[in-house]
């Protein structure tokens, strides 16, 4: 038996893990329960959580709608990095985490609960992403896994608890793998998707048609960002949470999105995850072409090195990190330059960049000419190749460039 608690906020998410918590809570830990929901896009997952989380024992439920926070505060910010998780993930689920976790916290500090807990496995990553958000917000908030410290194995288990408690769990047929939904992305891990050599079947897609059942015809849309941000679409104003899902179903219509990849987990094992984030990859291509006109050289390559960092920091679920508050600081300043337009045609699973323009662009036609320009004397080349050539001359000349 655990140390008697007051009252416990558990992340819900009306599944039957979290379902099982609830009354695991109430007779391990003698728990009043407190179910929270963070409405960060799922759609119609959300509906009927409050009734389901009375039934299963919950003493009330909060259910939040996070939806234009998520995209503004954490989506867009990540964005204006371009972060990519080892070079193909665009962190879907890792940066719902962090805002999930703290808008936790703020349900637990209202209703005066003494402890927090969630339904991730011990072998994940989310188990990490919530739990150092919870330290990051108060470093002695008790914190309770159950998978960690029950003796349930799985779902068989699962299912035997709740008939043995009378808990009312909806029985269905189990899919054939785990899905996370969120307004940037949807994800799909485990079951029959743990076999990297076998492709995932194409009914398992929801976001995105496949390519080949794209339409014929490309669509085009022009997309407006200013200061990194993207703002408009097609010369109409969008709220954040808005913009995002309109991309979604422009690129879910064309087939964009979809990545079949394997991932190094924070915890040491590689995992396999199918991704579809439509509107992430439009916005992505996107904003790179605004930067090509308006950023400059230097801070645009520095800004690329700490990427790799960056995205690793997020999946790793050191969002409130003081390294990523820091680098933020950086990532922010370098984008102000990024207003500009950028014009899009989307087909067959492609994401082709037809045209951009920018106020501030850096790109100038009379610059970059091979004809005569004002600004530029060919001759000054000899100088600029020789001064940088040295090390390499110096290097010929004791014989030791191996070339």
């Amino acid at each position: 038996m655990g140390n008697k608690v007051k009252r416990t906020v558990l992340a819900y998410s009306g599944g039957l893990d979290t379902s099982v918590i609830i009354e695991w809570l109430k007779e391990t830990y003698g728990s009043e329960v407190i179910a929270f929901v963070a409405d960060v896009g799922q759609g119609t997952e959300i509906n009927g959580l409050k009734e389901k989380a009375l039934k299963s024992g919950a003493k009330s439920i909060h259910i939040l709608d996070l939806k234009e926070e998520f995209v503004k505060d954490f989506v867009f910010p990540m964005l204006r990095c371009g972060a990519v998780y080892e070079g193909s993930y665009m962190l879907g689920t890792s940066i719902a985490r962090p805002l999930i976790a703290k808008a936790q916290m703020e349900i637990a500090r209202k209703v005066n609960a003494d402890s927090v807990s969630h339904g991730a496995t011990g072998k994940g990553n989310d188990q990490i992403r919530f739990e150092l958000t919870y330290y990051a917000i108060d470093p002695h908030i008790n914190v309770i896994a159950p998978w960690r410290e029950w003796d349930l194995k799985g779902r068989a288990d699962l299912l035997r608890y709740a008939k043995q408690r009378s808990i009312d769990v909806p029985v269905t047929k189990k899919k054939p793998y785990s899905m996370d939904r969120n307004l940037f992305h949807l994800s799909f891990e485990g079951g029959v998707l743990e076999d990297p050599w076998k492709a995932p079947k194409e009914d398992m897609f929801v976001m995105t048609v496949s390519p080949e059942k794209a339409p014929s015809r490309p669509t085009y849309v022009e997309i407006e960002f200013c200061k990194g941000d993207p703002v408009k679409v097609n010369g109409k104003s969008l709220t954040p949470a808005t913009l995002m899902e309109h991309l979604n179903k422009l690129g879910g219509r064309n087939g964009i999105g979809r990545v079949d990849i394997v991932e190094s987990r924070y915890v040491g094992m590689k995992s396999r995850g199918v991704y579809e984030t439509p509107g992430g990859e439009i916005l992505h291509e996107g904003r790179r072409a605004v930067e090509s006109l308006t950023m400059d050289r230097d801070l645009m390559h520095l800004r690329d090195t700490l990427m790799p960092r960056y995205a690793e920091l997020i999946y790793n679920g050191y969002w409130y990190s003081p390294e990523r508050k820091a680098m933020q600081a950086f990532i922010d300043e370098s984008a102000g330059s990024v207003t500009g337009t950028v014009r899009l045609k989307l087909y067959k699973g492609n994401v082709t960049v037809v045209g951009r323009k920018a106020p501030t662009s850096l790109y100038r036609p009379d610059f970059a000419t091979f004809e005569e320009d004002a600004v530029y004397d060919q001759k000054d080349a000899n100088g600029f190749i020789k001064v940088n050539a040295l090390r390499l001359k110096i290097n010929s000349m004791i014989g030791k460039t191996g070339v």
